[in-house]
């Protein structure tokens, strides 16, 4: 009898025992499944759905962008070639409008007519929104370097100011969008064409407030006066190259002094400004200058404004002088008090001002 209530009470605890061992598992794999299920969702975003833009920028923003991180995105962008970065320029580029080349005096004639000073703007940081396409041929003529640079500041000056203005508009987009807990369809497609703009992977928000953003006015007159001669060049007045850029698959001008085996041509421009927006996007895309843009965004987090001369230190490898190249900018930059043009704005076109171009 004995023997029989200790075998039932020996079954009774296993069977109690057995229960609660499948209770405790059912509860690890509970507890495991929503543990884990938060980290596959995410993973599965990330990698499965890339398509679709989720918006995180409070964390891009504040644990990327501004706290120390700030720069490792940059290097991640795509391997986009010269086809896919520019691919906006070189549809413009094609252009079969025939553009008036005007003579300087003609220019001259304009400029006075719609009081386009430049000590003017040194002073009001306002520009007069001339638009001239081409430079003229008899610039090279102008005997007095002041008066030659003097019209050459002129010519492209309201060129740069109006493309920096457009991606300052760009980036206070960009801005809003990230501000947005969901964005529109709209919202989604102009970020797509961005991420193609200036070659970074979909989705990478962090790399992208990087390279969208200015150049200061001071350094893009200072290269485009060093690249041209002050716009004397035979690439300036026969290809509109501003900035000696370099082209392996679009049309451009060959080097008469290239060594045998160089491929390369100096790219050539429907107009003057086109030439900017190329330069533009290689300063703020091409890995060669990601230290400039390092530092550019360095001192948009003190809230300092960019300076000419801090960033033109990392442009060594823009021409194969190095740091020479570099001293030369600087110069070029201090010598014609060319910092005055930093903060300049254009001032809105005019329906009169329009027709007199």
């Amino acid at each position: 009898m004995n023997s029989m209530i200790k075998k039932n009470h020996k079954l009774l605890k296993n069977k109690i025992l057995n229960i609660f061992t499948r209770f405790s598992l059912s509860v690890l794999i509970i507890t495991s499944f929503f543990y884990t299920a938060p980290i596959f969702i995410n993973f599965a975003d990330k990698n499965f759905n890339n398509k679709e833009f989720t918006n995180n920028s409070k964390n891009i923003l504040n644990k990327t962008l501004n706290k120390g991180k700030i720069f490792k995105g940059d290097d991640t962008g795509m391997q986009s070639g010269e086809m896919d970065l520019l691919y906006d320029i070189l549809e413009e580029n094609d252009s079969e409008i025939n553009l008036v080349r005007y003579t300087t005096s003609e220019i001259n004639a304009l400029f006075k007519e719609v009081k386009y000073d430049l000590e003017e703007v040194r002073d009001t940081k306002l520009v007069k929104p001339v638009n001239i396409g081409l430079l003229p041929n008899e610039i090279k003529n102008i005997e007095s370097s002041k008066k030659r640079k003097e019209i050459f500041i002129k010519i492209v000056l309201p060129l740069i100011v109006k493309e920096n203005n457009k991606i300052r508009i760009d980036r206070k987009r960009l801005f809003t969008i990230l501000s947005k807990n969901s964005n529109t369809d709209i919202e989604k497609k102009w970020l797509e064409k961005k991420y193609k703009q200036y070659g970074v992977r979909l989705n990478d928000l962090s790399t992208l407030k990087i390279r969208m953003d200015e150049i200061p006015v001071s350094l893009a007159i200072a290269q485009a006066a060093k690249e041209t001669g002050w716009g004397t060049s035979r690439f300036a007045l026969k290809g509109n190259a501003l900035f000696g850029q370099w082209t392996w698959s679009g049309e451009g001008l060959k080097p008469k002094n290239s060594k045998k085996g160089e491929e390369h041509k100096v790219m050539k421009f429907h107009n003057l400004q086109l030439s900017v927006r190329a330069y533009l996007r290689n300063l703020n895309t091409h890995s060669s200058y990601k230290n400039l843009r390092k530092a550019r965004t360095e001192l948009r987090n003190r809230n300092k404004l960019l300076d000419s001369i801090v960033l033109s230190n990392h442009l060594d490898k823009y021409a194969e002088t190095g740091t020479e190249y570099i001293e030369v900018l600087q110069k070029i930059i201090t010598q014609n008090n060319l910092k005055d043009f930093d903060e300049a704005r254009l001032l809105p076109s005019s329906k009169d001002l329009e027709s007199l171009i």
